[in-house]
């Protein structure tokens, strides 16, 4: 088993808990989160990989609704987080993403790996990919299956993300399209629960383009043919 590290999860966690004191000491908090992180998921010669976003972003042209990520434009990053980021790429060795994100790069190595691999990560979008996962704030793991991962990928469509501005429907949350697509055996019953909801399949192409995380390099999702 290869344990895949979101790393960028790591560098906010580091950087925030130390605000207050030296760049030293948030490198520290990075090896004593991953260290538990790699205790807790492996075994003596377990490999690990770790990823960050690095510069552009896909989803910033596909979104046309409102801003991707818009919602952050104003808050203020912690002050170490650049430092912290350096130090996770040239210390431990992170691989850097370019045009997509550290999520997207986890989704196509997972499944160059599948089922030999772990993702470790607090993101909840990470539950759409097939294979195993490691919720690393709360130590739990899971499985999770081809079907109910591209449920569960249905599920954000309906709902949207507000954490990176992705409008889904008013009042729909997670119970609710768990709900609605409960009666659906197929990828196409999907979708088209999805359809009729908007009824725009235009808003379900954004919806999904911006929240699909990749499984093949340079991959934009594509709706059930």
């Amino acid at each position: 088993m290869t344990v895949l590290i979101d790393a960028d999860i790591v560098a906010y966690r580091a950087s925030y808990s130390t605000e207050d004191v030296e760049v030293s000491d948030a490198e520290e908090k990075v090896d004593e989160l991953l260290e538990y992180i790699l205790e807790d998921t492996t075994f003596d010669g377990t490999p690990c990989e770790l990823f960050l976003t690095g510069k552009g972003n896909f989803r910033y042209d596909v979104a046309t609704t409102v801003e991707y990520k818009g919602n952050r434009r104003d808050t203020q990053k912690p002050r170490h987080l650049d430092a912290v980021r350096n130090y996770i790429q040239n210390f431990w060795g992170a691989e850097m993403s370019e045009g997509e994100e550290a999520d997207d790069l986890i989704g196509i190595r997972a499944t160059e790996l599948f089922p030999n691999c772990v993702m470790a990560s607090v993101d909840k979008d990470f539950l759409q990919i097939p294979g195993w996962h490691y919720n690393t704030r709360t130590g739990v793991r899971k499985y999770v299956n081809e079907w109910d991962g591209l449920k569960f990928f249905y599920q954000q469509i309906l709902t949207g993300d507000r954490a990176d501005n992705i409008q889904g429907l008013k009042g729909i949350g997670p119970k609710k399209s768990e709900k609605m697509l409960a009666e659906a055996t197929t990828e196409q019953e999907l979708y088209d629960v999805c359809v009729a909801a908007y009824g725009n399949p235009e808003r379900v192409l954004e919806n999904g383009r911006l929240l699909w995380l990749r499984r093949e390099v340079g991959q934009l999702w594509e709706p059930p043919r």
